[in-house]
């Protein structure tokens, strides 16, 4: 038969106090740990200075005021400031003769484009249906930024 050692109340109650000291000690020296530490004080760094407006492309320059003339000459008020835009507009491209390429349907990243025209024919047919339904999706100027090559699909 096995004997029953009985412990007494107080050494359960040592063993306890024990524990909980232990227990105790290591939470302060982990508190203390992180206390000791103590956070750098925020560098304050001077703000920066506004950045300098972009410079626009001359890509976009030149959509920007084609997309100007386009409206301009569709909703010119009679044939000769029509006929003054375009030779304005004219100014922009390289020769009369820079091609015009119209998306009519594009699948897969294969285009398949109306019939080729010139510039000086599109500006002509802006004038005389007064209606731009057509926005410019691609253009490509040469080193002097005029414009060699203009792409463009229609308004939805």
């Amino acid at each position: 038969m096995k004997k029953r050692t009985a412990k007494s109340p107080l050494s359960k109650l040592l063993t306890l106090a024990l524990f909980c000291l232990l227990a105790m000690g290591a939470c302060k020296s982990k508190k203390r740990v992180t206390e000791a530490a103590p956070e750098p004080a925020p560098v304050e760094q001077p703000a920066p200075a506004p950045a300098a407006p972009a410079q626009p492309s001359a890509e976009e320059v030149a959509v920007s005021r084609l997309e100007g003339y386009f409206s301009s000459i569709a909703n010119a008020s009679n044939v000769q400031s029509a006929n003054a835009t375009i030779q304005e507009a004219l100014g922009l491209f390289s020769n009369q003769n820079t091609p015009v390429l119209i998306v009519i349907h594009e699948e897969n990243g294969m285009k398949d484009y109306d019939e080729p025209t010139d510039i000086q024919k599109y500006l002509n047919y802006l004038k005389d249906t007064q209606k731009n339904l057509n926005f410019i999706s691609d253009v490509r100027v040469d080193g002097s930024g005029r414009v060699t090559e203009l792409e463009l699909r229609r308004r939805r």
